[in-house]
Order: structure tokens, then sequence, then C-alpha cells
């Protein structure tokens, strides 16, 4: 029951009978035994992808309105409900499925042939369990391609206004569910996010790559001095700068549209120095063969954080990609903080918020890393 619900094509001995991609399929270990039932497809170097190990539980529209149910009811009892990750692909038993809410909104992404082909059925349910306001698919994603997919994204229910306001920790925050980034929105973040409310009071807080200014924005609101966040995306930016005006901040939080990493290089020269440093970079990586970039990356961009700390200033730092494993994480942070002859103390060390859960024998469910650190 524990197994991981992908199986490769170099794992299978042989498939009996004929198949179509996206069929379901019911896997057996080579002496006969049920190991659960799925969708494949020949074209992926993943042929099947497991639905269910209950060898009498049909995949059918019902099996998706269940399944969907259960996501809800378990977000209801750890308390989101407004806005969350409401299905987590593999997390939830739904390889490849991401669905994310925003207040009366739904996005969905179907990341592999086989749950694509239940995208009806599956929208289906979301009408029965919310009668939401709005659908809208968020297909443009390369990784479909590898299923011999098409990128698209459109609304999968009458159209609507695709910029909604939502609700986070007491904030408002514009989503731009058509052309943000990902579904619009980080979600993944939210609890992360309300991590930073005592160390900011009073402080000049810098941001590097804030995208459109969240923790930002919360950093305002909980009592900084000065908050400047920094994007290379002109349109982040704005949006960063729309969402300061949302929450009447416009004053404390300041945003420009500037390269980063350039930034901290100079401003390390310059000797500018900061309370806190925020540091939410984009995953450095997607591919194993470029691992070695991501952590050069990494180490580069926290050595220069603290650097531009005071004595006693505080690196807030995160990284969201799931081929750097959270000890590694910490080895490069370790290595930038030798590396600038700083001395460290771990405030907290966290994951995604809790709505996209973790299984611990799902490596990549664990996939961002949120640390606070105290640099002397």
């Amino acid at each position: 029951m524990q197994g991981h619900p992908w199986v490769f094509g170099n794992e299978v001995g042989e498939i009996d009978g004929p198949v179509n991609a996206g069929d379901i399929v019911d896997v057996f270990t080579h002496q006969g035994h049920f190991v659960g039932r799925g969708y494949i497809n020949p074209q992926s170097q993943i042929l099947v992808r497991i639905l269910t190990r209950d060898k009498s539980e049909e995949v059918n529209e019902e099996f998706f309105y269940r399944r969907l149910l259960k996501c809800w009811e378990y977000r209801k009892k750890i308390g989101y409900q407004e806005n969350c990750r409401l299905v987590f692909g593999e997390a939830d038993e739904m390889p490849a499925l991401i669905i994310d809410k925003f207040n009366d909104y739904l996005v969905i992404q179907t990341l592999a042939l086989g749950m694509d082909k239940w995208k009806g059925a599956i929208v289906d349910a979301l009408n029965r369990i919310f009668s939401p306001k709005g659908i809208y698919e968020r297909n443009d994603v390369p990784v479909r391609e590898l299923e011999g997919l098409t990128q698209q994204k459109g609304f999968l229910s009458a159209p609507f206004d695709t910029n909604v306001i939502i609700n986070e920790n007491g904030l408002k925050f514009h989503v731009d569910i058509e052309n943000g980034q990902k579904t619009g929105y980080f979600l993944d973040q939210q609890d992360n996010r309300r991590a930073i409310q005592h160390i900011v009071k009073d402080a000049d807080v810098l941001e590097a790559f804030c995208y459109t200014g969240t923790f930002s924005c919360h950093a305002g609101h909980y009592g900084a001095k000065s908050v400047l966040g920094l994007d290379i995306s002109e349109h982040a930016v704005n949006t960063a700068r729309r969402n300061a005006q949302l929450n009447n901040l416009q004053d404390t939080c300041k945003f420009q549209a500037v390269n980063a990493f350039d930034q901290l290089k100079q401003w390390t020269r310059e000797e500018k120095k900061f309370d806190v440093v925020i540091l939410d970079p984009p995953a450095f990586t997607k591919s194993r063969e470029n691992i070695q970039k991501a952590i050069t990356g990494y180490k580069e961009i926290n050595l220069r954080g603290m650097k531009l700390l005071k004595p006693g200033g505080f690196l807030v730092t995160a990284s969201c990609t799931n081929l750097v494993p959270p000890s590694l994480f910490l080895e490069i942070i370790d290595m930038a903080a030798k590396d600038a002859k700083k001395k460290l103390r771990q405030v907290t060390f966290q994951t995604q918020a809790q709505d996209h859960p973790i299984l611990w024998n799902i490596e990549n469910t664990t996939y961002l890393k949120f640390l606070i650190v105290e640099v002397q």
C-alpha cells in the first residue's frame, strides 16, 4: 500500500493485450498479485500512474467525485476553506492533477494524458461540490508535451473576470488566474508568510525575487519601517504596487523592476545594510543535469543576502526546487554562511503550507523549504 504511484516503462515485463494511451489498466507483480489500477501512456517514461490500490474500486465519474469530496473534507478539517490547494497530485492519490481554489474560483492543471481524459468528469464533480463562479484551466505547461498533449489555457465554465482578489492572513491580494505564474498565485507560502510576523517589526526589509509582493506586503502589515521589493518582471512589480495599495501600504512598501542578482551584488559592494532580507527565488532547475547550477545559484544569493544584513539581522530564505532536498538546502545555507564568515541561529525551518500534504514515501511531495535564521 505504501508503494510509489509511478510505474516506469523499464519496470514492466509485459503488457497483456492492446492498450491505448489514457486507458485504465490493472498492474500486477510477476507472480500475479494485484498492485493497483491506474492510467497508462506508452508514450511517457512513466508508463502507468496508479489511482487506486483497491481491486474493487472502479475508475469512473463517481470515483473522481468521491476523491474530490475527500480532498475538500480534508482541507476543511485542517482549516483551509477560502483559498487552498484542493488537489495536490500524488499526495491526494490523483497523480498529475493540480486544483487550486481561490474563494469561488477554481484553477485546474491536468499534467498527464490519463488525467486529461477525465477532465470533463473532474469539472462535473467540482460543479456538484462547489457550484463555483468559474473554472479555468492553466495547462500552458511544457511537461504536458512529454505526454503527447498540447499546451493550452482557457475557461472550463462560463467566462468570468480572471483578475480576482483573495484574502490571506488579514491582507488582500490580486490573483491573475489567466496570466499569473503557475495557477496565478503561490498558495504554498501562505503559512510561511505569517512566520515573519515578529522579526519584521520596525525593521528595514529587503525582498529579492518579490514577484507580486506578497511577503513584502506581509512585512508592511506586520509593522516594518520600510520594505523594498525587487523583481525582474515589470508586470509582477506593477501587481506588487497594486497589492501594496490594496492594503494601504504604498508608503511603506516600494518596488523596483531590476535584476535581483545584479542588485544584490552591487549593494554588497556598497555595504548597504538591512534588518531583514527575504529571498524567495523561482526554481533554479527543473532537471537533474542542472542541479549543480542550482546549488551554485542558491549559495550565491544567500551569501549576498547574509552580507547585506546588519549583525543580528534575519535572513528569510526559501527554495521550491524539488530536486534540492531539505538536507541539501540546509547544507547550501551552511556553506554560504562559512564563506560569508557569519554565524547562524535557526529560528524556524518549515515546508509548504499544510494544504499541500506530504507523503513520506513520495519524495517530491516535500518540495518547498522555508528557513529563517538570525545572522551574526
